[in-house]
């Protein structure tokens, strides 16, 4: 069991504290990664938020408050949707002026 968490230990610190990277990679190149997992979330809240939305004048407003009521943590998802599309867009920005 103790060489078991030694080699964990050992393959965590290679991996992440000694692993060699180009010196050129800094902390802006994060906002890359940061506008795909921005994408992710807002595809997996947008698929959600399908689900239950009805796009007609007589319904639309009924269904938002349908969805921000009555279903779990239904507000929490179309709040990171609205949100998430903010994010996206700042972090996409933040990563093509970089340079």
């Amino acid at each position: 069991m103790r060489a078991l968490s030694w080699f964990i230990i050992r393959l965590i610190y290679d991996y992440l504290y000694v692993y060699p990277t180009a010196p050129n990679i800094n902390i802006w190149w994060n906002f890359g990664i940061l506008s795909g997992l921005c994408l992710v979330i807002q595809i997996a809240t947008g698929l959600f938020l399908t689900m239950y939305y009805v796009p007609t004048t007589d319904s639309a407003m009924n269904s938002i408050e349908y969805m921000m009521r009555n279903i779990n943590y239904g507000w929490l998802v179309r709040f990171a949707h609205a949100n998430g599309a903010s994010a996206f867009f700042i972090a996409v920005y933040i990563h093509m002026f970089r340079s």
